[in-house]
């Protein structure tokens, strides 16, 4: 269990993470009016280093995302991103950590409808592994239908949606299986429970479209660049028929908190041998090098914390 331990910006300041508490009657308590971001960090121990992956682009999609709810936020990106860069040094983190902004309604009324006053926090803590990244995964396609964009849209990131991921990933569960496919009402693929899913045939790589009730994830995008630039694989954006889940050679999922995580089986059916395959093996140990700064022509992507290795070399 995580511990409230540590530093958290909260209300405009930072804060012990035990005192970055809201009240019982907040709006985004009672009515899930949150907008949120996931961010991961991860350590390099030669270099003493946390790398942010993506960071800039994080709070570009938060920022846009609060609009959807009427959050007015009084930062830049580049505010938000020196704001976080500053609470991982405060924390003083030697691990791989997980970051989790968060801008919300604070007015503290009953009824739902969005009233004008809002805040802002960001917290962190240590995280390896969201699901086990070392072996194929087994997933079910779930009962539960992803939810609507006409009713609350999922490339948001709002923080009442997220019931929809949790029913999903908790059926998955519950029936022996690792994970959640969900599909939108008209039958075809959405994502995970919580993460992007990308399917493999005849060499390519197959994804669902942004119009497929989906997250427009930032790892989604990093897998397709990665693959176009490092393996010379084009993706397809596509609808994907649930039929064409048992006929694929690979699949996995990927997300800041899934990272890239193979799936072995679908419904008990087998991908290939029902290991991990080798285009989602070279993409995960790609990805790997990449949020590590161990491929420096990805260095744009990362937002080092320290700095120190920059110090070491200059001395």
């Amino acid at each position: 269990m995580l511990q409230h331990i540590g530093t958290a910006y909260f209300e405009g300041k930072f804060v012990p993470l035990a005192d970055a508490k809201v009240s019982v009657m907040t709006h985004a308590f009672n009515y899930g009016t949150g907008i949120f971001e996931g961010i991961r960090g991860y350590y390099n121990r030669e270099e003493q280093e946390v790398y942010l992956f993506r960071l800039a682009e994080h709070y570009q999609r938060l920022l846009q995302n609060s609009r959807l709810l009427k959050i007015e936020m009084p930062y830049t990106v580049e505010h938000l991103c020196n704001l976080t860069t500053e609470l991982v040094r405060l924390n003083n983190f030697d691990t791989d950590i997980y970051v989790r902004p968060l801008a919300y309604k604070n007015v503290c009324q009953i009824g739902t409808k969005l009233s004008p006053g809002a805040d802002f926090t960001i917290f962190a803590v240590p995280m390896g592994d969201y699901v086990d990244t070392f072996r194929a995964l087994n997933v079910g396609v779930s009962s539960w239908r992803r939810i609507e964009d006409n009713a609350i849209p999922a490339r948001g990131k709002i923080t009442g949606a997220y019931v929809n991921s949790a029913l999903a990933a908790t059926e998955a569960r519950d029936n022996g299986f690792d994970e959640a496919i969900v599909l939108s009402e008209d039958g075809q693929i959405s994502e995970g429970s919580a993460m992007n899913f990308f399917l493999i045939r005849n060499g390519r790589l197959v994804t669902t479209p942004i119009y497929a009730n989906i997250l427009e994830g930032i790892t989604r995008h990093t897998v397709t660049e990665l693959a176009k630039h490092e393996l010379g694989i084009e993706t397809e954006f596509r609808p994907i028929d649930r039929s064409e889940l048992y006929v694929a050679d690979e699949a996995f999922f990927c997300g800041t908190g899934a990272q890239i995580a193979p799936i072995g089986s679908i419904d008990r059916r087998p991908l290939g041998d029902g290991g991990v395959g080798p285009i989602s093996a070279k993409l995960q140990h790609l990805y790997n090098d990449v949020v590590r700064g161990k491929l420096r022509r990805y260095s744009h992507w990362l937002t080092p914390c320290f700095e120190r290795h920059v110090q070491a070399a200059a001395r």
